[in-house]
Formats: structure tokens, C-alpha cells, sequence
């Protein structure tokens, strides 16, 4: 089964890696499309066994508690993204000759002919930021279209379903791309790049290699971000389409073929007609909601690329201010004697917790939770200057608190070490005894929140629920 498209998949085998979010509708597609589908799942629990009894009921075999073994007869396998490469499953795949898809790739593959180009996005944070400011702008542009991928429409649906688009605004993360190897979008942007999921990637050059598979095969623009060196490095490395340009954003003034800030103006000196002595002004930076300094990259990224699309400057500023963040990601909750509260839960990591720590000049930071391998070193140090104090909570709150006493030792720090429900009202407490009147509590964990929550929403919530107390006791 090479790179072309597959027309015919009457009686094709093919494995399903995975029940779940992109399993279930990758065995119900194939199924439609008459594949015999058998799907492995490593799992055995009640979960595992509803969702195998309503596939089996289509007529789809499903295999639970077996997620090693290759099907016999298998012609193609179809793996939920979160799947390590190194599977045994992948490996006895790869003996045999068999191809491995992801669902981004399945989606890809099944496109019609006159099917909505992909502006592409991915990075270690601000994907999914910036694929929704991608989206406001183009429908500001009267253009249908939709957020999918990573987030929101399933690339499955939006591929297969009714609905037709122009253009579609994608989120992929590095697991998607590296099942993803003859995905070519119309335009990509790589926004950052950080250490993260290494444990999957096996290393940084790893996951970098894997996120540079977004520029590959582009026809009109590679959006990288001036400020780290990493992004353009993959645009030099990528093999693209003749005329493909490389378009960097940064928020300096920008140079010709860039996109950049100029005097609180967004600008774009690179889809204009003269761009060596031009530029066209497309929106303010209070057009950007929040005008934080990350923020207003992911805008500019997401207006290259809607740019790069024949975008008219009008839709993107319009775009942008229709644009609403989702709950948790720098999300201003309340002022209570005059202190701001901040919650920035999305921030599971110390790249996003560094851009977030960035954005406030006195901050008492609460932060903690599971590090998944993360240093702190080089957030706290290039941190340090905003932060009045700091309260920890969570499994390893120690490795920040290490962290501190290391490079901001004259920073006061409340090492919180309870894991109940309360921990989070006791956490809130804390910080507010420390701030002062025009200082930001800032929740921006730097870590996942798996240790004492369900997810970062949960944390977020309770955050928000702890600031409202104090609210009310004001």
C-alpha cells in the first residue's frame, strides 16, 4: 500500500491501534468503506469492553488486552497517535512490510479530489490558540471553514462529512505528524519548539524531526518564528514545493517576508506588493485578546497563514477581535484588593509557564504538579525577576522549590505539601497573604495536573472557585 490514494478498500485488512477518540471513528470509517477491521486495544476495563461491544455490533472484531500482536493478514495498520513508535505491534508491522497510518494520515488519504486545502499548525505551545484565531480570521474573510485536528471536528469528519469547506484551520501535534508522512498542507507554521514528550520522541532531535514533517510538500508558505532559531531551521531542512516561501513572525519590527509589531500595529511585510519599502497594517495588539507577548505571536502566526491564504487585511483584524480564548489559558478571573488573578492552568509545561510568567511584571506564582521529566532551571532563571513569591503543591513541587532556592534564593516560597481538596483554597491563600496591590496571582503550573486533578480544566476550575471565595469574604 504505497503513497497513492487507496481507492479500493473492499476486504482490505486492516488493524486498528487503539479504542478511543480517534479509534472508534477510524474502525467505523474503514468499516464503512468495506476494510475487514479488527481493532487491538492494550486495555481491558469496563470502558474498553462497552466501547468493543458497540463496534462488534457494527460487525468490527475487536481484540482487547492485546495490543502486541499483530493480526494475520494485516495489510495496513491505523494507530491512535498516542501510540509510542517502538510498540511492539509497530515493529512486527515494519518486519512485514506494512504500512502504519495515523488518523491525520487516514483523513489525508481519504480526501476527495476537490477537497479544502490544510493551514497546518503545530509547536510545543499556542497550537491551539492559534488555530482558532486562524479560523475567526478566515470565516472574517466569508471563507467556510473549521478548527480541526488535534481539536474540536474530528479531521475525519470534517474530510468525510457533508459539510463542504474552503479551507480548513488544523491543529496537528508531533505524535499525528509522525503518522502522518504524505500529509502536504497548502501552508504550515511551526510557532515553537521546546523539550516535551521526549519519553514518546526518544529525544529532542526526535521530536523536532517530527514537527518539521508540517512544512514538508507546502506550495505557498512555511511560517516560522524569528525568535527561535529551531522553527527556521526546519524550514531550510524541509522539502517543499517550488516558490514556497519562508515567512517568519516576530514581535520586533519586521523584516521583508516577515510579520511583525511596529508601534502597537500588527504588520505584514511579506504579502504586499512592495515589501522591500512597505507594509500593511492589519490590526492593533489591543485587538489581541489577551494582548500578552506569546499571545500576540500566535496572532501573528495564525495572520501569516491566513495571508499565505489570500486573506484581505480587513478579516484578520476583524478575526482577531472576534476571537475568544478557552477557559484556563491566561484567563483573568477577578481583582480582589487590588491584586489580579490569573489562571493559566493550560500551562503544563515550562515553555508555557515561561511565556505566561512573561507577561505580568509582580507575580505571585502557584505552581507544582507532575513535571514528566522537566527541569526548572532555565523558567526560574529567566523568571526570577517577575516573581514577588511562589507557593508549590503537587508530587514534584520539590524540583521547582530546588529550582528557586538555586537561582532566585531571595524569592519567598510556600512549600504547600497536602494533596486534598482543599489544597487549592489553601494555595489561593497563601499567595493572597503574600501579594501586594498591582501584583498578579498567577496560576501557571509549569506541570501536568494528573497528581491531584482529573485534568487542567479541574485545576483551573478549582482555582477559579478558590479566588471567588476569596472574593466573597473580601
Amino acid at each position: 500500500m504505497g503513497s497513492g490514494q487507496v481507492t479500493d478498500w473492499q476486504g482490505k485488512n486492516v488493524t486498528v491501534a487503539g479504542l478511543g477518540v480517534s479509534g472508534i471513528p477510524a474502525a467505523k470509517v474503514l468499516h464503512g468503506l468495506g476494510a475487514k477491521v479488527t481493532v487491538v486495544n492494550d486495555g481491558d476495563d469496563a470502558r474498553a469492553r462497552a466501547q468493543a461491544a458497540e463496534l462488534e455490533a457494527l460487525g468490527i472484531t475487536v481484540r482487547l488486552g492485546d495490543g502486541a500482536t499483530l493480526p494475520e493478514g494485516t495489510e495496513l495498520v491505523v494507530t491512535a497517535p498516542g501510540w509510542k513508535p517502538d510498540k511492539p505491534l509497530f515493529t512486527a508491522a515494519r518486519d512485514a512490510g506494512v504500512d502504519i497510518w495515523g488518523d491525520v494520515e487516514l483523513a489525508w488519504r481519504l480526501r476527495g479530489p476537490d477537497a479544502a486545502p490544510w493551514l497546518a499548525v503545530t509547536g510545543t505551545n499556542g497550537k491551539t490558540t492559534t488555530v482558532q484565531m486562524l479560523a475567526e480570521i478566515l470565516k472574517a474573510a466569508g471563507l467556510r471553514t473549521a478548527a480541526v485536528g488535534n481539536i474540536g471536528v474530528s479531521l475525519l469528519d470534517a474530510v468525510l462529512g457533508e459539510e463542504q469547506y474552503d479551507v480548513l484551520a488544523v491543529e496537528l501535534s508531533s505524535y499525528q505528524l509522525h503518522w502522518a508522512p504524505s500529509l502536504r498542507a497548502h501552508s504550515a507554521a511551526v510557532l515553537n519548539l521546546a523539550p516535551d514528550h521526549l519519553d514518546w520522541h526518544g529525544s529532542m532531535e526526535a521530536y523536532a524531526a517530527d514537527k518539521g514533517r508540517i512544512y514538508e510538500g507546502n506550495r505557498v508558505a512555511c511560517v516560522y518564528n524569528v525568535a527561535d532559531k529551531a522553527t527556521e531551521d526546519l524550514v531550510r531542512e524541509a522539502d517543499v514545493e517550488e516558490g514556497c516561501r519562508a515567512i517568519g513572525f516576530t514581535l520586533g519590527a519586521p523584516a521583508p517576508s516577515q510579520l511583525g509589531v511596529v508601534d502597537g500595529i500588527l504588520v505584514d511585510r511579506a504579502f504586499v506588493e512592495n515589501r522591500q519599502k512597505s507594509a500593511q497594517e492589519l490590526a492593533e495588539v489591543s485587538d489581541v485578546n489577551p494582548p500578552a507577548p506569546h499571545n500576540i505571536a500566535n496572532a501573528l502566526a495564525a495572520a501569516a497563514l491566513a495571508r499565505a491564504f489570500g486573506v484581505p487585511p480587513k478579516a484578520v483584524r476583524d478575526g482577531l477581535r472576534a476571537f475568544t480564548p478557552d477557559a484556563h489559558r491566561i484567563a483573568h478571573v477577578a481583582d480582589v484588593a487590588g491584586v489580579s488573578y490569573v489562571d493559566d492552568s493550560k500551562a503544563t509545561n515550562t515553555h508555557a509557564a515561561e511565556a505566561s510568567l512573561a507577561a505580568y511584571e509582580s507575580i505571585v506564582w502557584i505552581a507544582g504538579g507532575l513535571a514528566k521529566g522537566a527541569a526548572f532551571e532555565e523558567l526560574v532563571t529567566k523568571s526570577a525577576g517577575h516573581l514577588r513569591a511562589a507557593v508549590l503543591m503537587g508530587a514534584d513541587r520539590g524540583l521547582i522549590r530546588e529550582a528557586l532556592a538555586r537561582h532566585a534564593p531571595e524569592v519567598p516560597v510556600v512549600d504547600l505539601d497536602r494533596t486534598d481538596t482543599g489544597a487549592m483554597l489553601a494555595a489561593v491563600q497563601e499567595a493572597q497573604r503574600l501579594a501586594r496591590p498591582g501584583d498578579t496571582v498567577l496560576l501557571a503550573p509549569a506541570c501536568a495536573s494528573m497528581d491531584m486533578f482529573a485534568n487542567y480544566n479541574q485545576r483551573g476550575d478549582a482555582f477559579a472557585e478558590a479566588v471567588r471565595e476569596l472574593g466573597a469574604g473580601a
